[in-house]
């Protein structure tokens, strides 16, 4: 898309060194293939390709002086978020590598000072984005060693149309008829998406898709303990990802029945779109060793994700596991089908014959017809040292889509934060959106916590 633009905040634990810093960027970060190209379109077949230019570091960061509100008798984390959400309406320069960094030394109660990363989407995605964090990075305990690569995620012990090896033949060919149907089933789903399938008109959907760069967007977002979703998943026999979607659902089912008001309506689904990455599980840490190693012209940039849709069901539960157990069962269900590899495959097809017009329409058309973008990335799993400034959090988020709320959870060391870019004109109480889900993972603790484990594993 054209204007898809991702926006990193990177709270850090020491007041900011610009010197510093700037170096750093100049020495990690530049040099790489991406952050010295520009995108241009061919004149023969139209389609984009990465062009290398020279780069002016100077051109691409922004030292903020005299932020209003920034005081300490003011409130200098709104400054901040303020200064934030106006990044979500102002252009980029194309004539340059579209990345930029913005330096805010302010104090907020998370950081010492904050740096945001600006970029166009076409020049990473999320993975990539980390990759190239962490090959920057060093160890905030030692920062004579790197920092290290977030773990990969479990591996499958088979392919994911694999029956047990103990399985019968029948058995076996039902398993891979079972995964078909579901397959089929997914992307007739997804093809109908697009040109007609439509989600019920909620407070959560965006009714004017129209112009989504002109909407400003405000990304807030919370800090949540990883060790609370990791003993609910432990509790629950489930994953993190289904506690986060579970707790996500809780959420915004508080949200959307108190501003309602309606307690008479048992259940409303909405779906969000899911993107995944389909590197290998091993990518991410071969790519950072590659970088260290003065090969990043080998990585391979940009983005490279499939789609899926994810259904969200907003109901009122008094039990707070409920949520857990029915977001664990729709992505079982999920993970029986191969609909990320199929749509995935799909799209690179239609964008090698139609060119890309042809995946903009895809696009667009399933995020106007689906309620909510919904993601999950692995951080550092230890606290890091960017550009010689120790890493507080970080917080990314994305612009640019047609939908008015994007719900992000980014771990990093023993924290994970949850990002909401809202469009502030549609959720001006966004602090209360963002307040339940803090409600919605402990309620959903306290539950796992006071419940044998018989009845939690109960339907």
């Amino acid at each position: 898309m054209k204007d898809l633009y991702v926006v990193a905040a990177i709270g850090l634990a020491m007041p900011l060194n610009a010197a510093v810093f700037r170096a750093g960027i100049e020495a990690q970060l530049a040099r790489h293939p991406y952050f010295s190209s520009i995108q241009v379109t061919d004149k023969h077949d139209g389609t984009p390709r990465w062009v290398p230019t020279a780069v002016n570091i100077d051109d691409h960061i922004v030292v903020v002086s005299n932020l209003a509100g920034a005081e300490e008798d003011d409130d200098p984390d709104k400054a901040v978020e303020d200064y934030l959400s106006s990044l979500s309406t102002l252009p980029m320069d194309h004539t340059r590598p579209p990345w930029e960094f913005h330096f805010l030394d302010v104090k907020t109660s998370e950081a010492a000072s904050t740096v945001a990363l600006r970029v166009h989407h076409a020049l990473a995605d999320g993975m990539s984005l980390i990759t190239l964090l962490v090959s920057a990075s060093r160890s905030a305990t030692d920062p004579a060693l790197p920092a290290t690569a977030p773990p990969p995620p479990a591996r499958r012990k088979g392919a994911i149309y694999a029956p047990p090896s103990s399985a019968s033949f029948v058995w076996s060919v039902w398993s891979y008829l079972v995964v078909a149907w579901h397959t089929v089933v997914d992307v007739v789903t997804f093809v109908a998406t697009i040109f007609f399938l439509r989600d019920p008109d909620t407070l959560f959907k965006r009714e004017d898709h129209g112009e989504p760069h002109r909407r400003r967007m405000r990304f807030v977002h919370r800090s949540l303990s990883l060790d609370d979703v990791k003993f609910v998943k432990n509790a629950m026999n489930c994953t993190v990802n289904d506690v986060l979607v579970g707790v996500t659902s809780a959420a915004l089912s508080r949200y959307f029945f108190r501003k309602a008001g309606d307690t008479k309506t048992r259940e409303t689904v909405l779906r969000s779109i899911l993107p995944v990455n389909t590197r290998p599980t091993t990518s991410l840490q071969m790519d950072v060793d590659m970088i260290k190693s003065g090969k990043s012209d080998a990585v391979r940039w940009g983005n490279r994700l499939g789609y899926i849709i994810l259904p969200f069901h907003l109901a009122l539960h008094n039990d707070p596991l409920k949520y857990v157990r029915k977001a664990k069962q729709i992505i079982d269900r999920k993970k029986g089908s191969l609909e990320v590899i199929v749509i995935h495959m799909a799209i690179e097809i239609i964008f090698k014959l139609f060119g890309p017009k042809a995946g903009a329409y895809i696009f667009n058309n399933v995020l106007a017809n689906t309620t909510i973008t919904f993601s999950n990335l692995i951080g550092p799993p230890e606290q890091i040292e960017l550009c010689g400034h120790p890493v507080a959090y970080i917080a990314p988020s994305v612009y640019g889509l047609q939908q008015g709320l994007t719900v992000h959870y980014q771990s990093y060391s023993n924290c994970i934060k949850v990002i909401l870019a809202v469009d502030e004109a549609q959720f001006p109480d966004y602090r209360q959106l963002l307040d339940d889900f803090a409600v919605s993972l402990e309620l959903t603790k306290v539950a796992a916590a006071n419940t044998s484990t018989k009845s939690i594993k109960g339907d």
